[in-house]
């Protein structure tokens, strides 16, 4: 066995330090405006953050008309700061083309026509008291429709790689959104009533189209291809449905009531966008004010002054690190990105394979995401959409997210033992002893979680919260002024827009599920298969889930997950609270399951390794976790429904089945290396340890206990030898 720690001699050289560790660096798609344009952007970010916060804190706004102006406002920053394709960022502006000319003017001047025509609406019934003439909604709807669609096939074709100013084709869009929104409120009244049914006409059909267009082309740019490909899917089943077999099949619809329909609370405005314009936005501002007042580095250098001496330093640091900041920020992908960057190249230099420290990370990142309190944001949309409160699915998330966590550890501990790793040298880490006097950085964490189970609201404890976290940036050389804060609203409003765009666009998808009845037939589905076997049942339900959130982030996994699944395992007799502990899991592991593995292949770009092969290994480190969801089932006790005592018992059989599970994966078991028999002995013994049962664990014990005989006395044979 061989020490890989380095030289102390370069150790004092090298010392680590999370010095803004947790900064949101610029996508490879998103400007960085400066100038006029960058202060008008700026404070447009700033006021949208507070619009949120005066409403959810002070004065609400109708229902409606806050969700239609929360998704307006997140297009319009949203294509002001995402670019349609990767910037080449050494790229100047050129000048325009005679083609690209002749394309501008009449696309600007349709939308500028279509916005003239909405304000002299407004202007008509609140100045001068009268409604505006017939002709001219239609005249805006069309101008509307036809410029929105030129503007988002111009951004296709004309491609800027200037990154200082905003291309045409995007403002143009950013005032379509404007236009879609005033246009909805003007409406609002006709709009509850017509959308969705025979009397929803062309001009409505029109508007919303727009709508849709804008909010799938700003998707595309933020997440990538895979939900905008899901999304088209089920759009085209609103339309085949005529034509389909079997379970499939319906009625079909006319365009003018499907789109209007999905412009509504059964879609766009449904409770995936509730969740946006409430939870979520609120809980990404407050991880910018963490972020604003370093705190966010505060937790990755008190994991590193707790566990980097540990075998594999590095590796665990990864882990509880990325836990901590994985549920505060809603995205797998993007958390390895933040702490990665320092995380991986670190395990790298204590002896992992780059591909296991990259796949480390992306198991540890997606993690975060069932990481109560927060949990990504996941837990508000389970609250939402079940009706069940969310402290009780907090509290219910504690032990799975324990098991998680604790498999990755005894993983990651194992291989590290396998390849003789130490971890780092005392001279390189943050001293442990001022981490601990600096703990009161915590408290923003612990005035969320004490506030939730005082009773107060979720937006009054995330509001205390976020407020918490400026105070104690008094206590940091990082104190909050004025324009930290201000800063720190902007970086909110900016990190929430992808979740913003991802959340609408699948309250498309959701929409089309309402409509069509589709989750109902496949809820009768897995009943019928239910018939023959729960297990399979379930199965089946694991599988559409991952495959229904490859390629997505949490959130709008979970939502299309709990639209189409869920609804089945509760009719097949699971509780609610399990049946969407299910498929939340699956939505949120779809981020480390190959082909479509968007945290592993961020961890393989900072690794410098095959995305395909890190995936792999992310999903080998986080194998674990597609266990525990069927536990819930067999053992609803791990989701705190049962006794005390039961609880328990079920808690210490299940990590024991989980340390079981990582030693027959890395084929070393307690102090020594097992062979293929003993490996499978092991594998046994976990699956009979987990499943929670008397009988089934006096099998693991009895297994475990024969391979560590095994063990003992194959090296007392080799020492008699």
């Amino acid at each position: 066995m061989t020490d890989k720690t380095p030289a102390s001699a370069d150790a004092a050289a090298d010392k680590i330090g999370a010095e803004g560790v947790a900064d949101v660096p610029l996508g490879h798609n998103e400007r960085d405006l400066s100038g006029a344009v960058g202060k008008i952007i700026f404070f447009t970010c700033v006021c949208y953050t507070l619009l949120h916060l005066y409403a959810l804190n002070v004065s609400p706004i109708e229902t409606w008309a806050f969700r239609i102006i929360h998704v307006a406002g997140g297009l319009v920053v949203g294509f002001a700061l995402i670019a349609a394709f990767t910037l080449d960022r050494q790229t100047q502006p050129a000048p325009l083309s005679p083609l690209q000319w002749a394309a501008r003017v009449p696309t600007s001047l349709a939308i500028v026509l279509a916005a003239a025509g909405i304000a002299y609406a407004w202007f008509s019934r609140m100045v001068l008291g009268e409604l505006p003439p017939n002709w001219l909604l239609p005249q805006v709807a069309w101008a509307l429709a036809l410029g929105t669609g030129a503007a988002v096939i111009s951004s296709w074709i004309w491609r800027t790689g200037h990154n200082r100013h905003i291309f045409w084709a995007d403002r143009v869009l950013m005032l379509s959104a404007i236009v879609v929104a005033a246009y909805l409120l003007f409406v609002l009244g006709r709009w509850r009533m017509a959308a969705g049914t025979p009397m929803a006409g062309q001009t409505e059909f029109l508007v919303a189209l727009a709508g849709v267009v804008l909010i799938m082309e700003l998707t595309r740019r933020v997440a990538g291809l895979a939900l905008i490909i899901i999304t088209a899917v089920f759009l085209a089943y609103a339309f085949a449905g005529p034509w389909l077999p079997g379970i499939l099949e319906h009625r079909g619809y006319s365009m003018q009531r499907f789109f209007t329909y999905i412009y509504t609370d059964n879609g766009i405005l449904g409770p995936t966008t509730a969740v946006s314009s409430t939870y979520i936005i609120l809980f990404i501002t407050f991880a910018a004010f963490l972020q604003a007042s370093r705190v966010g580095d505060y937790f990755v250098n008190f994991a590193f002054a707790a566990a980097g001496r540990a075998r594999g330093g590095p590796a665990k640091v990864a882990v509880f690190a990325s836990g901590l900041m994985g549920m505060i920020n809603g995205t797998s992908a993007g958390n390895v990105v933040a702490t990665g960057s320092l995380t991986i190249p670190l395990m790298k230099k204590v002896g992992y394979h780059p591909r296991s420290a990259g796949g480390i990370e992306a198991a540890a990142s997606t993690g975060g995401q069932i990481v109560p309190p927060i949990m990504g944001a996941g837990a508000f949309i389970m609250a939402e959409v079940t009706g069940i409160p969310y402290t009780d699915i907090a509290i219910a998330a504690l032990i799975p997210a324990a098991l998680y966590f604790l498999s990755i550890y005894f993983m990651v501990d194992l291989e590290a033992r396998r390849e003789g790793m130490s971890g780092l040298s005392k001279d390189q880490l943050p001293v442990f002893s001022q981490m601990i006097k600096q703990v009161y950085l915590f408290l923003p964490i612990i005035i969320l979680v004490s506030t939730l189970f005082m009773g107060y609201s979720v937006i009054r404890a995330g509001t205390l919260a976020m407020v918490s976290a400026a105070v104690v940036s008094w206590l940091t050389p990082y104190r909050m002024g004025i324009r930290a804060l201000l800063e720190a609203l902007s970086l909110g409003a900016r990190m929430a827009i992808p979740l913003i765009a991802v959340c609408a666009c699948a309250g498309i998808i959701v929409g089309v599920i309402s409509l069509t009845g589709v989750g109902a037939r496949f809820a009768s589905m897995l009943l019928g298969i239910a018939d023959a076997s729960h297990m399979l049942a379930l199965f089946f339900a694991m599988c559409i889930s991952i495959l229904l959130g490859m390629g997505m982030p949490t959130t709008a996994a979970y939502a299309v997950a709990a639209s189409v699944v869920a609804p089945g395992l509760q009719q097949i007799g699971i509780p609610p609270l399990v049946a969407h502990f299910f498929v939340f899991y699956y939505a949120v592991l779809s981020a480390i399951t190959p082909p479509v593995a968007l945290a592993g292949y961020a961890a393989a770009a900072i690794s410098g390794t095959d995305p395909l092969k890190t995936a792999v290994t992310s999903f080998k480190f986080g194998l674990a976790a597609f266990i525990v969801p069927f536990m819930f089932f067999y053992s609803p006790a791990l989701l705190m429904q049962g006794g005390w005592g039961e609880v328990l018992r079920v808690f210490i059989t299940a990590s024991a089945g989980i340390y079981l599970l990582a030693a027959s994966i890395q084929g070393w078991f307690l102090n020594g290396s097992v062979n293929r028999v003993q490996r499978c002995m092991l594998l046994v013994a976990a699956l009979a340890m987990i499943a929670g049962g008397l009988l089934t664990d006096a099998i693991g014990i009895g297994l475990s206990a024969l391979v560590l005989f095994w063990q003992l006395a194959t090296r007392r044979t080799a020492l008699a030898s």
